[in-house]
């Protein structure tokens, strides 16, 4: 008989947004935190820069909601922007009492935060630990966790679907959604884990694409289980892409952090070393990121590139081995030394801004089902994330979440008797093949026709082959045993589609969707792209 795993509630992920949750119920109930891989391998660990929050005097929230506004073309909603804004700097007092080591001034100058300027802020405000904020933040949430006697973390768990009503043994058509069916990696074997409340912090889908900043996990898991249950997703054309990826055959997706660019790094042809980004905006490297991506999409196919440069070494190494040490000593170990070289740099997709609908408490169109982080649309980032936002958002509704799931206890009923996963029909495969072909073709469409600038031409043709990979993968997964691979090519497929179906539907180029056939922003109010299972 499989096991089946209870708990008061359940959490898929265990980055920033999971692990903030977990830490915000555990002190009234027993909560279960499923990983895909290990704790800390998802993006929480990866994000170099920082943490946005008003702490700088003369700075003001307003200010910071209206700089999120502007970067995001006006889709944002005004009362996301204004909760996660005021909150943050609770937040941040929250992080460093958990022992988050940000940097700060030096004792002459009062010992206070450290705060650095990203692209798009009008004031400096990312409380920053060094170029590795996101680790130090992982780092001590985790700790925290594993501190904690009513949490209980479990790694190496690949989720499939949510377990909803229709898997009661009373089959119901109510919609609730009663935990989880997930392999687990080491014994190859279907769990059931069932809570009364589920939240989903599974994080982005970047892995679509050929190039991401994404780790290899953010295969879009949670948007595509929430989609096939039944809840609406939003906005999902809106995929940023960060400007600046190291370009390396060997080292995949190592980010060159936007804070290089703040602090006076420039953009260079590398042929000649024109510095090309005031002509295309104001305010050259710090423009907002879609627009600085683009500039350089740009560059690359007008002259046949493989890359830009970026060039910080004008600053000196002292100022560069303070600010960005993780990065040189990355770069030396690849044979560039950013004190005195340029780096070759290229767009990578970095952040979904799009996801699962979600209103201010978290909470999803499923009841009993909550999502928090990068795999939901919350209303925060509109059609473009501004910097540092992200880990910010975690945050705010990681706590907005488990806030909602104490105060209606009483309303969540305990999950009822849920059939266990049927594999009576299915054997193993031996055609895993298949999946790492489908995997590359996907990601290799996606990246050239889905990309930075998008025609409606292009995107056809990537839902034409969606529509033909669908049937394939449909068909291999009723007849083979579940792998984490098959799972997160299910997903991938699935999301992709999701992605592609939204970028047909915006009639315009708004933020980060921008489409050569409607190069134009439409007037009026600009509206979300809300697709409904």
């Amino acid at each position: 008989m499989p096991q089946t795993n209870t708990s008061d509630v359940l959490i898929i992920g265990s980055g920033a947004a999971g692990l903030t949750a977990a830490l915000n119920l555990a002190d009234r109930f027993k909560v279960t935190v499923l990983a895909k891989g290990r704790l800390d391998e998802g993006s929480t660990a990866w994000a170099q820069g920082g943490i946005a929050a008003v702490l700088e005097e003369g700075d003001t929230f307003e200010s910071h909601i209206e700089d999120t506004m502007i970067a995001g073309a006006g889709l944002n909603n005004r009362a996301t922007v204004e909760m996660v804004v005021e909150r943050a700097p609770a937040a941040i007092a929250r992080l460093r009492e958990l022992g988050v080591p940000f940097a700060t001034e030096s004792e002459e100058n009062g010992g206070a935060l450290h705060l650095t300027r990203e692209g798009g802020h009008s004031h400096r405000r990312i409380v920053h630990v060094a170029d590795a904020t996101g680790w130090a933040v992982q780092e001590a949430l985790q700790r925290a966790a594993t501190d904690h006697p009513n949490i209980t973390l479990v790694p190496d768990m690949v989720a499939i679907d949510l377990a909803t009503s229709r898997h009661e043994e009373r089959y119901s058509g109510a919609g609730h959604v009663w935990g989880v069916y997930a392999v687990n990696r080491a014994t190859g074997r279907v769990e059931l884990y069932t809570a009364r409340a589920t939240i989903l912090a599974t994080g982005g889908a970047g892995r679509t694409y050929l190039f991401s900043t994404a780790p290899r996990g953010a295969t879009g898991d949670g948007i595509a289980m929430a989609w096939r249950a039944g809840c609406r997703v939003s906005n999902m054309e809106m995929m940023q892409f960060h400007p600046t990826c190291l370009y390396n055959l060997d080292v995949k997706n190592f980010l060159i952090t936007e804070a290089v660019r703040g602090e006076g790094g420039q953009l260079l042809l590398p042929d000649n070393g024109y510095r090309f980004m005031p002509d295309f905006d104001p305010r050259a490297e710090l423009a907002p990121r879609d627009i600085v991506a683009r500039a350089i999409d740009h560059e690359i196919k007008r002259l046949g590139l493989d890359y830009v440069h970026l060039d910080i070494s004008h600053m000196g190494p002292d100022f560069i081995h303070e600010h960005f040490p993780n990065i040189q000593e990355k770069l030396l170990g690849l044979g560039i030394d950013m004190t005195r070289d340029p780096i070759p740099v290229v767009p990578a997709q970095h952040y979904t801004c799009g996801g699962i609908v979600i209103d201010l408490d978290g909470r999803t169109d499923l009841p009993g089902l909550y999502a928090a982080g990068e795999c939901s649309e919350s209303g925060l980032h509109g059609a473009n994330r501004l910097a540092s936002n992200s880990l910010l958002e975690c945050f705010v509704f990681g706590e907005a979440c488990a806030q909602h799931i104490s105060e209606h206890w009483d309303d969540l009923p305990p999950p009822p008797a849920i059939r266990p996963w049927d594999e009576s029909r299915v054997e193993d495969s031996d055609e895993e093949v298949v999946i790492k072909q489908n995997w590359t073709e996907i990601r290799r469409f996606m990246w050239n026709y889905v990309g930075i600038v998008r025609t409606t031409k292009r995107l056809e043709r990537a839902q034409h082959r969606i529509r033909m990979l669908t049937d394939e993968v449909n068909d291999y997964y009723g007849h083979f045993r579940v792998t984490p691979d098959l799972i997160e090519l299910r997903n991938l497929l699935q999301t992709a589609e999701l992605i592609v179906r939204s970028a047909l539907h915006r009639k315009e180029s708004r933020g980060l969707h921008y489409t050569l056939d409607y190069p134009e922003m439409l007037p009026g109010e600009a509206l979300d792209t809300i697709l409904v299972p």
